[in-house]
């Protein structure tokens, strides 16, 4: 299903029923990324994942992008759907879009259960994003696949699942230039901690023990900024563990959720 919203045409799903969660994904993934959270979620929530700008079925429009517009673009897809408020639960770059979401539009959240993600990069991380993406435009998106998989997963479980490492290797492949590069930019000079203090709303914080990419300093740092966050450190996890530790990670997300909702209720 799709709706336009905010200038481009949004690919959504909506499963379930309940109240609204909504599953926001990573940099150069999809919305099936969140396959599993999704239909054990659907059982008691209703829920809503989609792909963000430049990624999957959304149109991928011309760079720049900024986080602010892809928090705009969630807020557009809610209007559409007529959600009133939502948890929220995103990794990494859907995570970075979760802190502004939030920010920008506190009324509009219920919870925040924020992933293998940062609010604030190091000033040479503009560099580091800066040669991936011109890896993208001169190589294509293929060329940057099998190392960004050593970043996703741990080297076990690269090896024992072979058949989830090339659905991630298509996910990849398949994502427009133009989305890569205009996300990327995007999340690379993310700068929130410190309005994160102003946040009024339940959270979780979670993070792969291994994940290189935002290390379990940075997760620190975002539970320590928001008033009565959680950590969960997930042992044996990179950085999409959501897949990659997947029990581990739904518990704690459900348990919250329930703690969420009744604190609502």
């Amino acid at each position: 299903m799709h709706v336009d919203a905010n200038g481009v045409r949004i690919e959504y799903r909506v499963e379930g029923n309940g109240p609204w969660v909504t599953l926001s994904h990573a940099l150069a993934c999809n919305l099936s990324m969140w396959d599993e959270q999704a239909a054990l979620l659907a059982r008691r929530h209703r829920v809503l994942r989609y792909d963000i700008r430049g990624h999957g079925g959304t149109t991928a429009a011309p760079p720049p992008y900024t986080l602010e517009q892809l928090a705009d673009d969630a807020r557009a897809l809610f209007d559409a759907l007529g959600i009133a408020r939502s948890h929220w639960v995103g990794l990494s770059l859907g995570g970075m879009i979760g802190e502004t979401f939030a920010l920008k539009y506190p009324q509009r959240v219920e919870s925040l259960a924020l992933c293998d993600t940062t609010s604030r990069y190091p000033a040479d991380a503009a560099a580091t994003w800066d040669e991936r993406i011109r890896n993208a435009e001169a190589r294509g998106m293929a060329a940057l696949a099998d190392v960004t998989l050593t970043r996703w997963f741990t080297e076990p479980y690269r090896a024992a699942h072979p058949e989830v490492m090339q659905k991630f290797r298509d996910a990849i492949a398949a994502t427009p230039v133009a989305g890569y590069a205009g996300c990327g930019r995007a999340i690379a000079t993310i700068d929130l901690t410190d309005k994160l203090r102003g946040l009024r709303m339940p959270a979780l914080v979670m993070v792969g023990e291994q994940d290189l990419g935002t290390p379990v300093a940075m997760s620190q740092e975002i539970a320590d900024a928001i008033p009565g966050a959680e950590l969960l450190v997930i042992p044996d996890a990179a950085h999409l563990s959501n897949v990659e530790q997947a029990d581990a990670f739904n518990r704690a997300l459900l348990e919250f959720l329930d703690r969420a909702t009744r604190k609502r209720a």
